[in-house]
């Protein structure tokens, strides 16, 4: 009898160790194959190297990356809290279409009752994005901007093919723009959300070791 190939390992990669720290608060097993939290630094740059890097260890050849934390919301009425599940990411570097959308949307539904979320582009920015530039990137069709979904999603895919998602939590949206995150209460609410979505990730992995028919 063959022995069982491995189970595929998931990447989920964010940004500042704020992030990291909710991550790991909300671990509680129940994922489909080995997890890695890495915490790659602020900004596009830091993003790819760290991914890159770290994809180039054999031991997580074929990985899912799955890039989250915190995001600016673009469109009028979204709500520190809110999620986001970017059906492609988007930056001058590229634009990375996202597997099982759909999934995470109805896992996320789920798991973090009575939270909105939204569906739709991310794109990917070098700085903190405020005040008219946020309208700006609206009219492109983003929903949501942050600064390494984008280019963690690119630089994943460049490795090797792999599927790949984004999932945010709006810390601050038109209405509620935020001077530190952390400091005011979108920031904390965005904290706790973030803490209960590791579920979601779980089954949207899980759902990609399934075979296929």
């Amino acid at each position: 009898m063959s022995p069982q190939p491995a189970p595929a390992p998931l990447l989920i990669a964010c940004a500042l160790g704020i992030e990291q720290f909710a991550l790991r608060a909300g671990e509680r097993g129940g994922a489909g194959g080995p997890v890695t939290v890495l915490r790659t630094g602020m900004g596009p740059r830091a993003a790819e190297r760290s991914v890159t890097r770290m994809l180039a260890d054999p031991a997580l050849a074929g990985a899912a990356v799955l890039a989250t934390g915190f995001c600016a919301g673009l469109a009028p009425g979204m709500h520190p809290g809110d999620l986001v599940v970017a059906e492609e990411t988007r930056d001058p570097a590229g634009t990375v279409p996202c597997v099982g959308t759909d999934l995470l949307v109805k896992e996320l539904v789920r798991t973090v009752p009575g939270r909105t979320v939204h569906t739709g582009p991310l794109t990917g920015s070098d700085h903190v994005v405020r005040g008219q530039e946020r309208s700006d990137l609206l009219t492109t069709g983003a929903i949501a901007v942050d600064m390494e979904s984008a280019a963690t999603l690119l630089s994943a895919v460049r490795t090797g093919e792999r599927p790949v998602a984004a999932v945010r939590v709006v810390v601050d949206a038109p209405e509620h723009e935020l001077v530190r995150i952390g400091t005011l209460r979108g920031g904390i609410s965005a904290f706790h959300v973030l803490r209960t979505v590791l579920p979601a990730f779980y089954e949207w992995h899980r759902s990609l070791l399934l075979p296929r028919r």
